[in-house]
């Protein structure tokens, strides 16, 4: 009895699973239809298959020659992880019972039966992938626009140091408004950043477009931003271009500094930070960039892991803001309009039982 006959009268117990399991993710189509990093590219060797997740779905990207593909980690035969398998002449390699998938996804042999043509049923899932920047980016739906631009990346003046991955065991919502935050530089990044004794920030503007949220000349004073060894005050542009996607670029009387931030969103309370810095001067070694991000970065993540709720509050009303937090306000406005479900909450919910009243974050 062949395949066909087996699987056409009612789906494979692990698809139906998949689909329960797959139902929320599905709700939020601004992340599904967006590109997210999953890989530096670099780092993707031929031959050796690599598990990533994205929105809470598993991910095989395996490369042959300069193509890189991007499947569901899952062997439609009995569900086994693909990234488990073997790459061989530019086919992908069940590591359970070797079923032998080509670069389009389709099965093309069962080596328990030779001479059986596999059906076009027998083939993994295929999901878009592009390489920019160095990073592998993938896209669980379908894109609604290009993989966000990086504005410094193909300006030669600057220099462009890759730093991270960052994992945060936090919605990618709270990673990127912590990005967006310069208020915290004194307590967080006492020293590095910023001074308790210069906690002041200027009035400045933030803009909501359909396009994202831009908040311009943000004045704050730093410690040593140019590296002279004297304190000047900054002026920080940040740009938010996707949910979960923002850069700023910083200006003094000395040289300019940009940082390029993007967050995979794993699960709803799990993400992963990428960075660029880029910069119009070369007198650093990268390693000391690199270590010098790692810093601030590991101060933060505890931070923004102690937060509550959990998830984005896009409820402006359940907090307390400040002039200083137009950013923030201007984000999660946006984050409102465009519909974002995954990794937010909409609505502060009260209910009242026969004990105290109960709070809960709701959609």
């Amino acid at each position: 009895m062949g395949c066909l006959q087996l699987h056409r009268k009612q789906p494979m117990l692990h698809d139906k699973s998949y689909i329960i399991r797959r139902a929320y993710m599905l709700n939020d189509p601004v992340l599904l239809n967006d590109w997210h990093v999953v890989a530096y590219a670099p780092d993707l060797q031929e031959g050796k298959p690599v598990p990533v997740r994205l929105l809470e779905e598993d991910i095989v990207l395996w490369r042959a020659g300069d193509t890189i593909h991007a499947w569901r980690d899952l062997c439609v035969h009995r569900g086994t992880r693909l990234s488990l398998g073997k790459v061989e002449n530019q086919t992908l390699i069940c590591p359970y019972h070797g079923w032998t998938y080509n670069e389009e996804g389709q099965c093309i042999r069962f080596p328990a039966h030779p001479a059986q043509k596999p059906p076009i049923t027998a083939r993994a899932k295929v999901y878009r992938v592009q390489e920019k920047y160095d990073w592998v980016w993938v896209c669980l739906g379908e894109p609604t626009q290009d993989i966000p631009t990086f504005p410094q990346w193909d300006d030669p003046s600057f220099y462009k140091v890759h730093c991270g991955p960052y994992h945060f065991n936090a919605s990618g919502p709270r990673a990127i408004e912590n990005f967006l935050d310069v208020t915290h530089f004194p307590f967080v990044h006492q020293g590095y950043l910023g001074d308790p004794s210069h906690p002041e920030v200027n009035d400045y503007e933030a803009e909501i477009s359909p396009e994202g949220v831009i908040a311009r000349d943000i004045n704050i004073w730093q410690p040593d931003p140019d590296g002279s060894g004297h304190g000047a005050n900054v002026t920080y542009t940040y740009t938010v271009v996707r949910p979960l996607t923002a850069y700023f670029v910083k200006e003094s009387a000395g040289p300019k500094f940009a940082m390029y931030f993007t967050v995979t969103p794993v699960a709803e309370r799990s993400s992963i930070a990428w960075t660029y810095v880029a910069k119009d001067y070369e007198n650093i070694p990268d390693e000391e960039t690199r270590r010098f991000e790692d810093m601030i970065t590991w101060q933060d993540v505890p931070i923004v892991e102690s937060q509550r709720p959990e998830l984005l509050p896009l409820d402006l009303q359940a907090e307390l803001h400040l002039r200083s937090d137009r950013t923030a306000i201007a984000y999660r406005k946006w984050l409102r309009e465009v519909g974002l479900t995954f990794g937010t909450a909409w609505k502060l919910v009260y209910e009242q039982g026969r004990g105290p009243i109960n709070r809960r974050w709701a959609r």
